[in-house]
């Protein structure tokens, strides 16, 4: 992403990222997620199909999905719901642990730099 494009660390970030993270800890939503990305939007009864999982668990699911902004419900037709990817949220999340593995990088890379500076040569 460009400079001006990336998520800037602060309370918002933080807290969507949470909400990301705490989704994505549940390997049912990872699971309706996954389905989601790889056939499309679909409606509980549809991910109830294609999942060993109830349909009433995967409306709590989704709920929570939509909650951390990773689902959108759409009405369709017949005033059935239809559920759809969201990817702003998962960026946010991904640039959080872009800054984490930046501020790591630096402190490994100098303990890395003397160590082997100080190590013993060969015997």
């Amino acid at each position: 992403m460009p400079p001006d494009t990336q998520p800037r660390a602060g309370p918002d970030v933080e807290a969507i990222a949470e909400q990301v993270f705490t989704a994505l800890a549940d390997p049912t939503r990872r699971a309706v997620l996954a389905a989601l990305a790889a056939q499309g939007p679909a409606t509980a009864t549809d991910l109830a199909g294609r999942l060993p999982v109830t349909r009433q668990a995967i409306a709590k699911h989704l709920a929570l999905l939509a909650e951390a902004g990773l689902v959108t419900a759409e009405l369709g037709e017949r005033r059935r719901v239809r559920y759809r990817l969201r990817s702003a949220p998962m960026q946010v999340a991904q640039g959080f642990l872009a800054a984490l593995a930046r501020d790591w990088d630096s402190p490994l890379n100098a303990l890395k730099d003397h160590l082997d500076q100080h190590a013993p040569g060969p015997a």
